[in-house]
């Protein structure tokens, strides 16, 4: 059922909100409409499981014995089969179900009366062959961009319906049986397209567990409602998504929107996902917006080993008047972003821009802080990105670091003289720190129980690109 659930979402073929650039786009290639079919064919012959047959009766003249009134009741479904059905996508549609071949069997008991007095009793078995099911599938956005199903233009037919009668004078009854058969086939009709309807409608509770709102953490949560209707050709689906950071209660838009791209023609997995600068970039403004890209850095936070310690003594052997000024005292080091990153990709290469201030502060006997100096810091770090679970990951190397003098309490020094000293900070407590939280995790798109199967990550121009299998839990 889920797996067919996911398939729908990405079947929304009825309005949805103002086309923009997506910041997400899931494509769906055949591969992954197959496995979707499968799991949702066996939904379907579950739920034609529960087919009933009400009890009927009639009368017929049957010759030579005249008028026959008969009455079939306890009709129960045995066996129901499913052995051909295909899927397909209609450019820029939908998808079109369906299903052939099909065959049930029943069983039930029968009761005859005919010249007046005479009454017999038995048991029948009927054979339903050449069922044929043909349905369309909607999907619409709700309010909230989750998707909403139906089935439309079902069409189902029963080629033939043979039934077979048991004890009593059962040889004298099934000379009339094509009058139950046609009974029965018109019966059957009937029930199977309002039981699709029922099929296709029971996905709605699976399709409202999509992580249209995903939270992060306390302060951000990503947004993956539909941004437009999807794409659909004859052999993929694409699915866009807002694929947007928010700050959580307060959705404030960033003063940059997201670029066109588009999706390389790869088919090998179910499903690709592929994630753009933008919502990488989204995230940056967040957490930026939050307040909490600065970082207070003291002498605990150094390993114990290092030869660096956070103190006057240390800083004092590269700008001297500092141990003069203020010997023996502990430092703290207030690193605060200036602006939010900046998140390029490009083929096999994901890196981050920024820049921020470092201030240097003297910690006094009695708490207070005198500051030192303040350092203009711009740093370039490359991304390793990956996939843990259902979130997006990564872990960060430093490459470049350019500082310059913002404002000395001082006297004048040359700022090179720190560059080793802040490039070891930012190595050992800063990027340590950072990467704990980027190894949690950042949500993907999901619905329900869905696990991705062997995800490859690949860094294309201005998007990341997820090529994933996926199955169904529940």
């Amino acid at each position: 059922m889920s797996a067919l659930s996911l398939l729908l979402v990405l079947l929304a073929v009825a309005s949805t909100t103002l086309s923009v650039n997506p910041g997400v786009t899931v494509r769906l290639t055949d591969k992954g409409l197959q496995y979707g079919k499968q799991l949702g064919i066996a939904a379907m012959q579950e739920k034609l499981k529960s087919i009933q047959i009400p009890d009927f009766s009639g009368s017929e003249r049957v010759s030579p014995i005249g008028k026959v009134k008969y009455s079939l009741t306890n009709i129960q479904l045995v066996n129901v089969g499913l052995p051909r059905s295909a899927v397909a996508l209609v450019p820029g549609t939908g998808v079109r179900l369906t299903i052939g071949d099909a065959f049930m069997n029943l069983h039930g008991n029968w009761r005859v009366k005919y010249l007046r007095v005479i009454k017999d009793s038995g048991s029948f078995d009927v054979n339903v062959n050449g069922l044929t099911i043909s349905t369309s599938i909607v999907v619409k956005s709700d309010a909230t961009g989750r998707p909403v199903v139906s089935s439309t233009n079902c069409v189902a037919s029963v080629a033939s319906a043979k039934v077979k009668f048991h004890g009593g004078a059962s040889w004298l009854y099934n000379l009339f049986s094509k009058f139950i058969n046609k009974a029965l086939r018109n019966a059957l009709q009937k029930q199977i397209c309002p039981l699709v309807d029922k099929t296709v409608t029971g996905l709605n509770p699976k399709l409202q567990t999509l992580n249209v709102l995903a939270k992060v953490d306390k302060y951000a949560e990503i947004e993956y409602s539909m941004v437009s209707s999807p794409v659909i050709s004859q052999s993929t689906l694409d699915l866009n998504l807002k694929g947007q950071f928010y700050n959580i209660g307060k959705h404030q838009e960033p003063p940059f929107t997201p670029a066109a791209f588009s999706l390389p023609s790869q088919n090998n997995n179910m499903v690709y996902m592929a994630l753009s600068a933008f919502t990488a970039n989204s995230a940056g403004f967040v957490y930026n917006k939050a307040g909490v890209l600065s970082l207070y850095i003291t002498d605990d936070m150094v390993p114990k080993g290092s030869p660096f310690r956070l103190n006057t003594k240390t800083f004092g052997v590269f700008i001297p008047q500092i141990a003069k000024q203020y010997p023996g005292l502990m430092m703290k080091l207030l690193l605060r972003a200036e602006n939010s990153p900046t998140i390029t990709f490009q083929p096999k290469n994901a890196t981050a821009v920024a820049t921020a201030t470092v201030t240097a502060y003297a910690i006094q006997s009695n708490g207070t802080l005198s500051p030192l100096f303040i350092l203009n810091l711009e740093s370039s770090v490359s991304a390793d990105v990956y996939v843990r679970g259902l979130n997006i990951a990564g872990r960060l190397t430093l490459n470049q670091l350019k500082l310059s003098v913002g404002t000395s309490y001082v006297g004048q020094f040359q700022v090179g003289v720190l560059d080793s000293v802040l490039r070891m900070v930012l190595k050992v407590v800063v990027i340590p720190i950072v990467n704990v939280q980027l190894d949690k995790g950042y949500p993907l798109p999901a619905i329900g129980k869905m696990n991705l199967v062997n995800p490859q990550l690949q860094i294309m121009k201005d998007y990341m690109l997820i090529g994933t299998d996926v199955n169904f839990t529940g």
